[in-house]
């Protein structure tokens, strides 16, 4: 599933395509995603404008003209496809070529801004909603924790939301209450850069007054760092996701230990050999060694 910043790669290509433009037509090519489409979708959207288009964790998020907000969600398997003019191109397509069956189109924009905006979403783990935006913060999904890039995450922030965490490290930093956005990749990169074990108790980032370690301090800086490259390499391909301008996020080339098991690990003097390990059903990739 995408994370963070293949979300935000994906916003940052939609952008021109639907931000400060209306909506001349909408088809929708069935009546549910992973969730039924909105009762009278297409005409709630038709000659509303997307006063801008934001991204919250993993959701993007068009305020409309009409008080609403559009929510859009990439489940497993979702992109979309732009076509302005002559040019078509996918803001976050994939690594393994996303099916281009018509049957999998199932939503389509078009906008006054000229251009065709598709939602193609072979498993239909994606979503879309309208929720009134006064409403919003309110809604369910948006129960979340800070932006990790946001001021409000610090380790201050992060160490009181672990405070008395049994739980794992790893555990604690992919729940969505907690700090939102962050997935499986970006968690394993963040800990190997902060040198802390996915294994290590989550409590341990907060002294018994709650103040932050500096183990909180670490980790926090290595979070930002880790997405702000991320964003910067257009994100990782590896099933999810390519560029706006069709081409790979190169991230992955970038992984220090995900995905690399039985490589060296790449901290500088560090003996260490990366290990893969299964926590809460997922893989976790970290150096034995230096986090600790």
């Amino acid at each position: 599933m995408p994370e963070l910043p293949e979300v935000e790669t994906v916003r940052r290509g939609l952008a021109p395509a639907m931000e400060r433009a209306s909506f001349l037509a909408v088809q929708a090519h069935r009546e549910d995603l992973r969730w039924p489409l909105p009762a009278n979708f297409a005409r709630r959207l038709v000659g509303a404008s997307v006063e801008a288009l934001r991204r919250r964790a993993k959701y993007l998020l068009a305020d409309l003209s009409s008080g609403e907000v559009l929510v859009m969600h990439l489940g497993m398997s979702g992109s979309f496809r732009v076509l302005d003019g002559a040019a078509e191109h996918a803001p976050g397509a994939l690594h393994f070529a996303r099916s281009r069956s018509l049957a999998h189109d199932h939503v389509v924009f078009r906008m006054s801004s000229g251009a065709t905006v598709t939602f193609n979403d072979p498993r239909r783990f994606g979503f879309m909603l309208l929720v009134p935006r006064a409403e919003l913060e309110k809604h369910p999904l948006m129960r979340i924790g800070p932006e990790p890039l946001d001021r409000a995450f610090t380790p201050a922030s992060l160490a009181w939301a672990c405070a008395g965490k049994a739980t794992s490290l790893k555990a604690a930093l992919l729940d969505q209450k907690v700090v939102a956005g962050l997935g499986n990749i970006y968690v394993c990169e963040a800990l190997n850069r902060a040198r802390l074990s996915p294994r290590r108790r989550a409590s341990t980032l907060a002294t018994r007054n709650g103040a932050p370690t500096p183990h909180a301090e670490r980790l926090v800086a290595a979070i930002k760092a880790v997405l702000e490259d991320a964003i910067a390499a257009g994100g990782s391909s590896l099933r999810d996701h390519r560029r706006t301008d069709g081409e790979l996020g190169s991230f992955q080339h970038k992984f220090r230990v995900y995905d690399r098991e039985s490589g060296r690990c790449p901290t500088r003097g560090c003996p260490g050999i990366v290990r893969r390990v299964t926590q809460n059903g997922r893989s976790t990739f970290f150096c034995p060694v230096c986090q600790k």
